[in-house]
C-alpha cells in the first residue's frame, strides 16, 4: 500500500519581510500564515517546526495504540506532546531534536511493559524513521 498526502506553501517577499501561507490537503490548514516572525520571534502564525512536532506526536501516539492492541491492551487516554528544537549551527539552522512526552492511562498495563511498548512505538513510527535527529521520549503511566 502506498499513501500520498500533501501540504503546500506559498511565499512572497524576502526572508525577514516576506509572508507565507501553508495549506494541507485535508483542509485542516488553509492559507494559514507563517513567516520569519512566527518562526523566530514568537509572533502568532505557524512554522515548520511546530508542524513537525504535531506530526511526530500524532504519529507516535497512533503507533503506540497499534502496539498496545497487539499486546492485548487498550489506552483509556494518551496525551503526547512533542517539542522540536531548531538550532543555529555552522552554515545555517538544523532541527536537532524531537522530545516526546507522553501521559497515558492504560488499564492493565504495568510500567515495565508500558516503557517497552512506548520505546517500540518511538523507534517505529514513520515520522520517527523520517527524522534524522535524536528523538527522546518521556513516558508517564497514569492511574
Amino acid at each position: 500500500m502506498k499513501i500520498n498526502r500533501s501540504g503546500s506553501a506559498v511565499w512572497s517577499g524576502g526572508l525577514k519581510d516576506g509572508k507565507g501561507a501553508i495549506s494541507t490537503q485535508s483542509g485542516a490548514l488553509t492559507a494559514y500564515p507563517y513567516g520569519f516572525a512566527s518562526r523566530f520571534e514568537g509572533v502568532p502564525g505557524s512554522n515548520p517546526e511546530e508542524l513537525i512536532a504535531a506530526a511526530h506526536a500524532s504519529c507516535f501516539t497512533m503507533a503506540l495504540s497499534l502496539i498496545l492492541s497487539e499486546a492485548g491492551l487498550t489506552a483509556e487516554k494518551m496525551e503526547t506532546n512533542a517539542v522540536v528544537t531548531l538550532e543555529q549551527q555552522d552554515g545555517g539552522f538544523a532541527v536537532t531534536a524531537s522530545r516526546l512526552s507522553l501521559k497515558a492511562t492504560i488499564p492493565g498495563a504495568d510500567d515495565t511493559t508500558f516503557q517497552e511498548l512506548a520505546a517500540k512505538a518511538k523507534a517505529n513510527c514513520p515520522i520517527s524513521k523520517l527524522l534524522k535527529t535524536e528523538i527522546s521520549l518521556e513516558a508517564e503511566l497514569l492511574g
